[in-house]
């Protein structure tokens, strides 16, 4: 049986996913995404445009004519450089149906390893630049009394720098997700004339603020470890709130390898598969302030 090697339909198979499968699913699939050039497997360069401003007119004479922008290109290196292996002995599956049988085992994979650790990167990673960059975290005990006073203030912050209210997204923890829901500040009409059984009282946005599914706390730290998959480091401190423009960041992905070998002497006769990326997450220079956090004291 031929083998190749599949990891350019496998890359665009889970990038149709993630934003349905990953918590940060509007992260991984940024604008940004779609603005840099790969250099080689692991390099890619983001474009910066600066232009100069306006300067007064003069309708007797000509100005001198000259270039007033500037296109640069920043490298960036990908450093999160994963694989994962597995064999499976033909007697183990149902011989007819091999290739089905390790998409299973790949998607069980998918779903319950490196999503999560995915995820688990990808607010860590941020978290860690963010601070990187001289920005620091509000560390209020949050409660039904102030959760939505301090929403308000990492909003008034990015209104000043200009950050566009449309797209912001608010990732929380279910934890804070009650306390919103409960906050004394929100107020909810409930129509007891209808005959629905359901009453929904999940805030789902503030605002212009979309606030998608509630992120579990062990996928909400400020350090994780990923030895093996991931998990929690033992210095981690509990993020409850992140405020983000999708447009901050940039989560670039590159499948460089993942294939499945048929039973051979060199594999002892069984099936072997094995895929290899070099993914990363980084937050834009000049889009820093489009990000903010709540965290544990």
């Amino acid at each position: 049986m031929a083998t190749l090697n599949y990891a350019t339909q496998y890359q665009q198979a889970l990038e149709q996913e993630f934003p349905y499968v990953l918590y940060f699913g509007a992260l991984f699939s940024t604008p940004n995404n779609g603005r840099y050039r790969w250099v080689n497997s692991r390099v890619i360069e983001i474009p910066t445009i600066s232009t100069t401003g306006r300067v007064d007119g003069d309708r007797e004479t000509i100005g001198t004519k000259k270039r007033n922008f500037n296109n640069s290109w920043t490298p960036l290196t990908l450093e999160n450089h994963r694989s994962w292996q597995t064999l499976v002995h033909p007697r183990d599956i149902d011989e007819t149906n091999q290739v089905a049988s390790i998409a299973n085992i790949t998607r069980v994979f998918n779903d319950e390893q490196k999503f999560p650790e995915m995820n688990a990167y990808c607010i860590s990673k941020i978290y860690s630049e963010w601070t990187g960059k001289s920005k620091t975290a509000d560390k209020t005990v949050l409660t039904t009394e102030n959760v939505l006073e301090v929403f308000d203030k990492m909003m008034t912050d990015m209104d000043n720098n200009r950050v566009p209210r449309a797209g912001r997204i608010l990732y929380v923890t279910p934890e804070v997700r009650t306390l919103i829901n409960n906050a004394k500040q929100i107020y909810r009409t409930l129509d007891v004339s209808t005959q629905s059984q359901t009453i929904r009282r999940a805030v789902t946005s503030i605002d212009e603020v979309e606030i998608p599914e509630s992120v579990p706390s062990d996928m909400m730290k400020t350090v994780y470890d990923f030895t093996t998959g991931w998990e929690v480091d033992t210095t981690a401190k509990q993020i409850n709130m992140c405020l983000i423009h999708p447009t901050a960041v940039i989560t670039p992905i590159s499948y460089e390898f993942a294939k499945l070998d048929p039973p051979s002497a060199g594999s002892e006769g069984k099936w072997d598969y094995f895929e290899e990326s070099f993914e990363d997450v980084f937050v834009l220079p000049n889009k820093v302030n489009a990000i903010a956090f709540n965290v544990e004291a």
